[in-house]
């Protein structure tokens, strides 16, 4: 092992030798990136998961990826990898790494996930928990609430230098719950425009294996309570981990003029799946109908 480390860094050396040889003979800068050799570094291109649907929505500026780069085929470790948590901020137009990463002559597996973490003490059983108030909005210095519970993982293999950029392409490893209301025939009047809406009896805490981006929701957490996030007119959503509801439980409770509709129903929450119920909203609160919709891989938001 101490022999083919001390080969990988003899190699990057020699690379980066004869850049700076290179630069050197024609005059060049050192802060100027536009003169490095193209399979020099590593470059990353990410892919949000909506751009599999031929979407708009994308990754903004500010938001940071983790990655992690092993030689092929090697398992992913919390440390001793080729490159370890790497953080990846999104310019606008760029993923620029916090430091440069050099190729050298191996094959490599690389892992990315989102949202970022440090410290990272785990890549087997990595704690995760969704926020259960998901109405919590964002600001310079930090995510929104359900924006952060929104876990995506990438995984690119047997990638070289020469090959261009790693193309990253993530995926919804959460599931998302879509509540749709509608009125009712018998409602007076229009739907208020703005509602709380819960989601009760899920689990928020989970452990993820970055390895093949399982999750995992952990057995010995409480249920809880999400309050889901107003995503259009009459439609809130919350990002829920994944796991089964065997037995029929309150899952949904709409509150509109301090009246409450709640509907039981058992459920599944599919990894990386966005599913839709539609409430129908009755002049009694006793009589709420519930309408489970279709399924969706690759959601926008």
């Amino acid at each position: 092992m101490k022999n083919k480390l001390a080969m990988n860094c003899m190699n990057i050396i020699y690379r980066v030798g004869i850049f700076c040889f290179l630069c050197l003979s024609a005059g060049c800068s050192n802060s100027d990136r536009e003169t490095v050799p193209d399979d020099l570094f590593v470059t990353f291109d990410v892919v949000h998961p909506a751009l599999a649907r031929a979407t708009s929505t994308t990754f903004e500026a500010g938001d940071q990826v983790g990655v992690f780069l092993t030689e092929r085929d090697a398992p992913l470790e919390v440390s001793g990898n080729y490159v370890n948590n790497e953080l990846l901020t999104y310019s606008g137009s760029t993923w620029e790494s916090a430091r440069n990463i050099y190729w050298n002559d191996g094959t490599y597996d690389v892992f990315g996930y989102y949202p970022y973490v440090s410290p990272l003490t785990s890549v087997d059983d990595m704690p995760f928990e969704v926020a259960s108030d998901q109405t919590i909005e964002g600001n310079e210095n930090a995510l929104g609430a359900y924006e952060a519970s929104d876990f995506l993982w990438a995984k690119a293999k047997a990638v070289t230098a020469g090959e261009g950029a790693v193309k990253l392409v993530f995926a919804h490893r959460m599931s998302k719950l879509n509540v749709r209301l509608v009125k009712g025939d018998d409602y007076e009047g229009e739907l208020p425009e703005e509602a709380e809406v819960y989601v009760h009896n899920t689990v928020p805490s989970a452990t993820i294996d970055l390895s093949v981006g399982v999750v995992t929701r952990n057995p010995y957490a409480t249920a809880r309570t999400i309050r889901a996030k107003k995503t259009g007119v009459q439609q809130y959503s919350a990002i829920v981990v994944p796991q089964r509801m065997d037995n029929s439980k309150p899952l949904v409770e709409v509150v509109m003029k301090g009246v409450a509709y709640l509907v039981e129903s058992r459920f599944v929450f599919k990894p990386g799946i966005q599913h839709t119920i539609t409430v129908v909203i009755s002049k009694n609160p006793e009589q709420v109908k519930i309408e489970i919709g279709g399924e969706i891989e690759n959601w926008e938001e």
